[in-house]
């Protein structure tokens, strides 16, 4: 089982942290292939740099869809998620519904603590767009400055910890998602001072994408995520153009 894990962030930094946390989480068999978008921004945290990273992201796609059997997309709000279901034969998982259907398996109510009030509003309205508003607390963030964005586990690990505390005190989650590529890795390290279950977006997306390639699910033919018809471009990379030129059904 190969196993594509999409970084459309460019740091590649936060590739290899996210690939190590995939591959220990990986079942024997499942190779794991990272790759980091080469344009766009160190990491994702608003709408406008979402936008960006998932057209870069179907880009990438297009010229790696035929390796693969499965594919995570490795950021936490999930850029590009839904057009890469309507465009891939293949499943396709985010990090972002990835941990919040894990946490729904845990308890009734989650809560998500990440690292910059930056990414509080888009964070927010990935839990909406997934249908899971009533499942969830709230999101908190961390307070802070941080050197760089893949030193924020190291610098951060006690206020994320603090954080966590106060969400359980102010929300009373039952579950409380590490949103973030960079808190890729950490849940293992505080869980023990953390009362209550944590989950980590990269093994959650692994051990579901994991099960969809099992399942062996055919190609939507009807519904919202079956393939439209083929359509002329202009200006796009060439792999991406000829994705929707040619290969669609009429």
């Amino acid at each position: 089982m190969n196993i594509l894990l999409l970084n459309p962030n460019t740091t590649q930094a936060l590739t290899d942290r996210m690939a190590r946390v995939a591959s220990a989480a990986a079942s024997a068999g499942t190779r794991i292939e990272p790759v980091t978008a080469t344009r766009g921004v160190p990491y994702i945290s608003t709408r406008a740099e979402a936008q960006i990273a998932g057209a870069i992201a179907l880009e990438i796609l297009a010229e790696r869809r035929a390796a693969v059997d499965g594919v995570i997309m490795a950021a936490f709000g999930d850029p590009g998620l839904g057009a890469a279901r309507e465009m891939l034969e293949i499943p396709v998982v985010g990090m972002a519904e990835a941990a919040m259907l894990t946490a729904c398996m845990l308890g009734r109510r989650f809560a998500i603590v990440t690292f910059a009030r930056a990414l509080e509003p888009w964070f927010q309205e990935c839990v909406e767009a997934n249908g899971l508003a009533h499942r969830c607390a709230g999101v908190q963030c961390a307070t802070g400055a941080f050197s760089s964005i893949d030193a924020v586990q190291a610098e951060m690990e006690e206020r994320l910890v603090e954080t966590a505390l106060a969400c359980l005190d102010a929300l009373r989650p039952d579950v409380i998602i590490l949103a973030g590529a960079p808190l890729s890795g950490l849940a293992p390290v505080i869980r023990d001072r953390v009362p209550v279950p944590l989950v980590d977006g990269v093994v959650a997306a692994v051990k579901q994408i994991e099960g969809l390639v099992a399942q062996k699910p055919r190609k939507a033919q009807a519904g919202s995520f079956r393939k439209p018809a083929g359509k002329m471009s202009q200006g796009l990379a060439p792999a991406l153009a000829q994705w929707l030129r040619d290969d669609r059904p009429a």
